[in-house]
């Protein structure tokens, strides 16, 4: 018998013996697990958004914690950079396994509440597994697309419905159940008039039928359980780029159609929600997004304008606007926001002061491996065509273990430092996407603080200032960005 699944019966049999005297009127539960290759000491329980707790590891990697008073619902674990949901109703006691270098797939649940909990990550993977094989289906004729998607739907839902009745769970674990299996559907269909549009340069939008979105009318959007979870959060998002490409029409530039689109997702956000608490976690959603893309000192005000009429969250912790001074303090010309940076020796380096050449500033991280081989590929080449520049390469992780990786990897003549404190570094430097790349002039001052590593235009920016390029769109390599965050 493996260790896991000795670990597992015993915590098990500890959640019976703690959980066998709770009475009907107490809401206590329990919660614990296993971490396998542990990437940080702790796991961040949360619901709807807000840290509940923050439960450390002890020295074998476990964690086990009473709640006097768990309401049922749905919340969250994270164990960074990684999250999954967990649903508890009354008196449950679960516990959780995961091997935190296959997270996804690793993640067992075991104890009382553990079938529907398994039930719904299950529902994930097989949802994710038909998403990576959807790629080409955009791509078909109506007739195929519904085909293809409404015969992978029928299985799924089969699957659902068979779950549903052996297991008899409660009406509002069927929220949520139901919503992973329909909004997967849903974010199909959105999809398809503009991923199409884009990948063949036809348009299809007028031969879909007159009942094509009536689903649309069956979603309540004003649902504050379903508001802050990933499928569906997922589908309005496809749902607001359907109906904002429709709407925005042709544009003489990509910044300026990207603009009008955004704003076009501000007034329908504003129209569709009636819930301020919500309404304005939408309209923070896409200020985010927007604002994080292509940077436009200029578009950004126009739209912040637009933003401002219509949010009516004025706090001194709004994001929206410290993302907004963020991105003002990076512009051309200006010196990077100090940050605390270390060499692999721990020695302090100061991003203003100890560089003199054009340099190259990139990150990465030892949770995507796959990346840093990449980026790794293309700094060589890199150095090569521009000897004269420096390249910093910056570690994102908490883990001091970066070294080791380092030791094992041909980082070539980048310079090596690690952030001190992600969350600094984030919030001052606005990192939201490994890709993202800063380049500095010999001086230190930022010549471009928001390009992209990977994009087919960057040797470009890294010519000398004699000689001139004809400005052209932006033109990436078929390769899926890899965000810091990510939805489930």
């Amino acid at each position: 018998m493996s260790y896991t699944i000795k670990t597992l019966l015993s915590l098990s049999l500890l959640f019976v013996l703690t959980s066998c005297n709770n009475e009907d009127d107490n809401y206590t539960a329990y919660f614990g697990g296993e971490i396998l290759s542990p990437r940080s000491p702790y796991i961040i329980f949360s619901k709807d958004d807000m840290v509940i707790d923050t439960i450390p590891l002890d020295k074998n990697n476990r964690f086990f914690i009473k709640y006097d008073s768990l309401a049922p619902g749905l919340y969250s674990f994270r164990h960074e950079p990684e999250y999954q949901y967990i649903y508890f109703d009354k008196n449950d006691s679960l516990m959780i396994s995961v091997n935190a270098d296959n997270f996804d797939q690793s993640v067992v649940f075991s104890g009382r509440g553990d079938k529907k909990n398994n039930f719904l990550m299950e529902l994930y993977l097989i949802n994710e597994e038909d998403r990576n094989k959807s790629y080409r289906v955009y791509e078909e004729k109506y007739d195929d697309f519904i085909s293809n998607i409404d015969s992978s739907y029928a299985k799924r839902e089969a699957f659902y419905n068979k779950n549903k009745e052996e297991i008899n769970w409660s009406n509002d674990f069927d929220l949520y159940a139901k919503a992973r299996l329909q909004f997967s559907q849903y974010t199909k269909k959105e999809y398809y008039p503009y991923l199409y549009n884009y990948r063949t340069g036809k348009e299809i939008n007028s031969d879909l039928p007159k009942d094509y979105y009536n689903y649309r009318k069956e979603i309540d959007f004003n649902n504050e359980k379903l508001t802050t979870f990933s499928p569906f959060l997922r589908y309005f998002n496809a749902m607001l780029t359907n109906m904002a490409v429709k709407r925005a029409g042709k544009s003489i530039s990509t910044e300026e159609r990207t603009l009008n689109e955004n704003i076009i997702k501000l007034t329908l956000v504003d129209s569709i929600f009636t819930n301020k608490r919500i309404k304005n976690n939408m309209l923070n959603n896409i200020a985010f997004s927007y604002l994080l893309e292509d940077q436009n000192i200029h578009n950004n005000q126009t739209f912040l304008e637009h933003y401002m009429k219509l949010s009516t969250d004025d706090s001194n912790g709004n994001e929206i606007m410290k993302i907004a001074k963020a991105i003002e303090d990076l512009e051309e010309g200006k010196k990077l926001p100090p940050v605390a940076l270390v060499d692999t020796n721990n020695n302090a380096f100061d991003i203003n002061h100890d560089i003199n050449s054009k340099t190259v500033i990139y990150f990465w991280t030892t949770c995507a491996k796959a990346h840093l081989k990449m980026v790794n590929k293309k700094i060589a080449e890199l150095k090569k065509q521009y000897p004269e520049v420096s390249f910093i390469a910056i570690n994102l992780d908490e883990d001091p273990e970066w070294k080791k990786l380092i030791a094992n990897n041909n980082f070539g003549k980048a310079l090596q430092l690690r952030a001190e404190n992600f969350q600094s570094i984030k919030d001052k430097w606005v990192i939201n996407k490994l890709n993202r790349t800063i380049i500095l002039n010999a001086d230190g001052t930022i010549k471009n603080g928001f390009t992209n590593l990977m994009d087919s235009e960057f040797a470009k920016l890294l010519e000398t200032e004699h000689i001139k390029t004809e400005p052209s769109g932006t033109k990436h390599l078929d390769v899926e960005y890899i965000e810091i965050e990510d939805t489930k």
